[in-house]
């Protein structure tokens, strides 16, 4: 795989008349892009496998690999924070924004967004740089909710006011409904990836959201989302903190609880799109999160083939794999080609 490049302006002028733009030829090029992150037993990056060491699988079928590269990419990175945590989670949170921001470089382009029962853009996507920075300390005005257990009872509980636990109004009926609380995950990625989907191709598409994984009552699906993520090459990277920190966050299946939506539905975004999910406990590590996760987003193989199924929107399964036995990979499970350049 020869790869070869022109200099601007270095390329020869052919000989064109003034209609020469009335002549095109347009075609489909359906090539797939397929970033693959390989990590050894440490957790570590391996560096230096070559395209032979890789075989690419689309629907069980081999491909022919027309293009690979170990070069790092600059990245369109959405960045998603949960607002819907408890307070003291989120105060912890804000303390490592100048973290946050010392992981991107100057080539990456940032995107804010926020939410909780709703979705918000903070800002649009700009270079890192002061208006980064503005963003990130408007957002530490932010306050998450309230840690206690709703209130159900008492003189100000939702049965009216009391006196000695007696109702001022004895036509009042007694009624004790918990608040409904709405943690709109889903809508949030779906609002990011929208936004990425629009953004230059030669860039590497990521979400980063730190957030308790807790997703209720959002308008978007979960499945609806994931078909927009991977038409688009976007992955999902997640630092999970409160109780999804826990060290056996990774290993335990998402739960699903009936009319309170999912617990923690953020590793199947991750595991879906080639991305990661990392715990962080204390400040310290979520700090040291942004770094290992940003890093790996920018610094994995590319590889890439021209598909031989014929044009449809149906999913297509995609698996890849190393020579080498002990290593680790990581890729999206699959694409939707409504993505795909023409």
């Amino acid at each position: 795989m020869n790869i070869t490049s022109v200099p601007e302006g270095g390329a020869t002028k052919g000989a064109g008349g003034e209609n020469e733009d009335l002549y095109k030829i347009v075609t489909n090029v359906n090539q797939v892009l397929v970033p693959v992150m390989v990590k050894d037993g440490s957790g570590r990056l391996v560096s230096g496998l070559l395209p032979r060491d890789f075989s690419v699988f689309e629907d069980g079928k081999k491909q022919k690999l027309n293009f690979f590269t170990t070069d790092p990419f600059a990245l369109s990175a959405a960045v998603i924070f949960d607002t819907g945590m408890p307070d003291v989670a989120l105060e912890k949170v804000k303390q490592t924004f100048p973290a946050l921001e010392g992981a991107f470089s100057q080539f990456d382009e940032v995107s804010i967004y926020t939410y909780s029962s709703a979705v918000s853009r903070v800002s649009d996507f700009d270079a890192v740089g002061k208006k980064l920075t503005a963003t990130l300390n408007e957002l530490k005005m932010v306050s998450g909710r309230n840690n206690g257990p709703p209130v159900t009872g008492g003189p100000l509980g939702p049965q009216g006011p009391t006196i000695n636990n007696v109702p001022i109004d004895p036509g009042t009926p007694r009624v004790i409904t918990p608040p409904r609380e709405s943690h709109v995950l889903n809508d949030a990625i779906l609002a990011a990836a929208v936004d990425l989907s629009r953004r230059d191709r030669t860039r590497r598409k990521v979400i980063f959201i730190v957030s308790d994984g807790r997703e209720s009552r959002s308008i978007a699906s979960y499945s609806d989302t994931l078909k927009v993520l991977l038409s688009y090459n976007i992955m999902v990277y997640g630092v999970a903190v409160e109780s999804s920190a826990a060290p056996v966050y990774g290993r335990l299946q998402r739960l699903h609880i009936p009319k309170l939506g999912y617990s923690d539905i953020l590793p199947k975004y991750a595991n879906a799109t080639g991305g990661e999910i990392f715990n962080g406990f204390s400040r310290q590590a979520i700090e040291s999160t942004y770094a290992q996760l940003i890093g790996d987003a920018r610094n994995q193989y590319t590889l890439g083939y021209v598909t031989r199924a014929i044009p449809s929107s149906a999913h297509r399964e995609i698996e890849v794999k190393v020579a080498r036995p002990d290593l680790t990979v990581v890729a999206k499970e699959g694409y939707y080609p409504v993505g795909l350049s023409r």
